[in-house]
């Protein structure tokens, strides 16, 4: 489970990095905050849910860490695209802000519960 997200993650940081070159090419900002959550949740956060993964095999190993992962890689797009609607002006994307915001929260949580439950000290 824990190459998984790592290998997930590089690939947010490879989108976030575009978005955040587009932007600085053409001097237009409003997308800068899909930019930061696309490092931040996409790349940051599945790395290192990655790498806790791969050093606590335990938790790794658990149906909350393939949860987490479907969720998080099913919320993060839809965030994503819906927010960067949202920041152009399309209003009616808000519905799907929130919903997929609310869902990436629950893959958070999942993720949390599991460490919490099965990260042990060595």
């Amino acid at each position: 489970m824990g190459v998984r997200f790592i290998r997930i993650a590089v690939v947010y940081l490879l989108i976030g990095a575009c978005v955040g070159l587009g932007m600085g090419m053409s001097q237009q900002f409003a997308l800068a905050p899909v930019h930061a959550h696309l490092l931040l949740l996409g790349w940051a956060s599945m790395a290192l849910a990655g790498l806790i993964y791969h050093w606590h095999p335990t938790a790794g190993a658990t149906r909350l860490a393939r949860i987490h992962f479907w969720v998080h890689n099913l919320a993060l797009p839809v965030f994503m695209v819906s927010l960067g609607l949202l920041l152009t002006g399309t209003e009616a994307a808000m519905p799907f802000v929130a919903g997929a915001a609310t869902f990436m929260l629950v893959g958070l949580a999942l993720f949390a519960a599991n460490v919490i439950m099965n990260v042990k000290a060595a």
